[in-house]
């Protein structure tokens, strides 16, 4: 009798734990766990953007005729600034919808990964190793390396810099690195930005300042006291920078350029920011 009932207690025991698992109070295996689960995709960046009814740029504030940030009105305007607001347009219908982040050379592609801006449009150069880490549009400005000098130095282009010459530039831009090689005999001192780097040029702590050409008349426009050297010593072909697997953004973002090239909308914001038209 006692083995009966002590077979019955198994019994039992075994039926209940059966019947919880159907019912979800045991352990479940994979395929169980996923069933009449209504989980969504993510949305992809496009989304997010319109959710947050704003796009967010990382833009320069200290380049004339791309991003500069007038300190009376606090306004940020330029080549970029136009050009970023077009997207804007694009994506939220208003170009206003847009909210610009300062970002230098050494700052835009960590601000770019770590989400706190959606796009680089920041006069940056589409380059083999930042492929690597960040994904680009289409070119949208083709830009050449070359050098700021006095009016009356006597510095024509890379021939011409002495042994030991001091060229200023700014950290973590393709100017160090390229003035590097062409000109070996040369000191290159790098500042913060270039803002910094015209104040040292101007101050006497440099013989020339190098970046492309495009930014330098910015600076030359600023300051009548200095001139641009007509060689230039590279080809920059400026980008809007996105995070990788972006693709549906990136896709985007050229649609804009095109569109504004085929309407004749680019070449009349290349006008009014660099004063002539563009080559074709």
């Amino acid at each position: 009798m006692k083995v009966w009932k002590k077979l019955t207690g198994i019994t039992l025991t075994a039926v209940m734990a059966v019947s919880l698992t159907a019912c979800g109070g045991g352990a479940t295996s994979g395929n169980d766990s996923t069933q009449g689960s209504s989980s969504k995709p993510a949305a992809g960046p496009v989304e997010q953007i319109k959710a947050r009814g704003k796009l967010l740029v990382g833009v320069k504030y200290d380049l004339n005729l791309f991003g500069l940030k007038d300190p009376a009105s606090g306004k940020v305007e330029g080549f970029d600034i136009d050009l970023a607001k077009a997207i804007a347009k694009k994506i939220l219908g208003d170009e206003n919808k847009i909210e610009l982040k300062e970002v230098t050379s050494k700052t835009r592609i960590p601000m770019l990964k770590n989400g706190e801006i959606d796009m680089i449009v920041a006069t940056m150069t589409i380059t083999e190793d930042r492929k690597k880490e960040i994904d680009f549009s289409d070119v949208y400005f083709m830009a050449g390396q070359s050098l700021l000098v006095k009016k009356d130095s006597k510095i024509n282009g890379l021939a011409d810099l002495p042994k030991g010459a001091k060229v200023v530039t700014a950290k973590g831009s393709t100017s160090a690195t390229n003035i590097r090689e062409k000109a070996p005999g040369a000191q290159v001192m790098e500042f913060e930005n270039y803002a910094e780097a015209f104040t040292a040029l101007k101050s006497g702590q440099g013989d020339a300042l190098t970046t492309d050409n495009a930014l330098l008349y910015g600076m030359a426009k600023q300051d009548p006291n200095y001139r641009v050297v007509q060689e230039t010593f590279t080809e920059e072909p400026y980008g809007i920078g996105m995070r990788k697997n972006e693709d549906e953004l990136v896709k985007l973002v050229n649609s804009v350029i095109k569109e504004m090239k085929d309407n004749g909308e680019y070449d009349k914001l290349y006008e009014k920011w660099i004063g002539e038209k563009p080559k074709k």
